[in-house]
This record gives C-alpha cells, structure tokens and sequence, in this order.
C-alpha cells in the first residue's frame, strides 16, 4: 500500500455557499475553516492547499454566545508607537460584521504561507447578495 499525496494541480476546487443567519460564530468558524482546509475531503494532505472556496452570506446576522458581545475585544496594531485599536465585538458586528468572521476563521487557519493562501478563499458579505453566482455554488447547512 502506497500513502497517496495530493498534488496543487490535482486538486478540484467546489464553491459552496453559507448562510449565517442565527449560527453561533464559533461553531461555524470551525466547519468553514474545515472546508477551507479541505478536512471535508478523502484526498486531504496537511502540506497541500486541497480546500474549496466557501461564500458566506448574511454574516452581519452571526450570534455571539454568553456576554461575548461586550466582554469580547479585537486588537489591531498599526505599527506605530502607540497605534494599538481595542474594539468590543459589538461595536465592530455593527461597523464591519465581515470582519468578526473573517478574524474567528482565519484564528483556526495554520499560521504559515499555506494559512495565507486559505483564507483568500473566504468570501463574506454581511448581506444576502453574493456576486459569486457565475461560479454555481452548492448551498450547505450547518444547522
């Protein structure tokens, strides 16, 4: 028996389109960050990018369990001597709700050039609309 590896160029890549309305944010970062590393997959390799491109709409609708809202806080830093930003998670679910998303999935990627290279196949919309129907993407339920 011979351990097969996936190969870059081998790989079939599906998109898949989320809805997010009323899912728990946590719990539906893990499955995205599944279908983004391609774990969903038989030819799942740990050192080849084999993941799918996921679209998730109406993230602007994610729930945050417990005081999250409040307690919660994202940090950036600019780079520059007392640049650091503290924002609570729900002043940015109201100014940017992609972004809550998008830093829950990209904290459960591999922290590497491979991590990169996933994350870019996340797109969120915080509305219902998606300009990704030219792609025919397949519709799941993470209910």
């Amino acid at each position: 028996m011979k351990t097969l590896f996936a190969k870059k160029n081998e790989v079939e890549r599906k998109w898949y389109v989320v809805d997010a309305s009323d899912l728990v944010l946590g719990r539906l970062a893990t499955r995205i960050a599944a279908y983004l590393r391609g774990k969903h997959k038989a030819i799942f390799t740990p050192h080849v990018d084999t993941g799918d491109f996921v679209v998730v709409v109406n993230a602007g609708k994610v729930r945050l369990t417990g005081r999250k809202l409040d307690q919660k806080v994202y940090y950036r830093h600019s780079n520059y001597p007392g640049g650091l930003r503290a924002e609570t998670a729900k002043n940015l679910l109201e100014r940017r709700p992609e972004q809550v998303l998008v830093n829950a999935v990209h904290g459960m990627l591999p922290k590497n050039r491979l991590g990169r290279q996933m994350i870019k196949k996340l797109k969120v919309y915080s509305g219902p609309e998606h300009p990704h129907v030219a792609q025919q993407p397949e519709t799941i339920s993470f209910q």
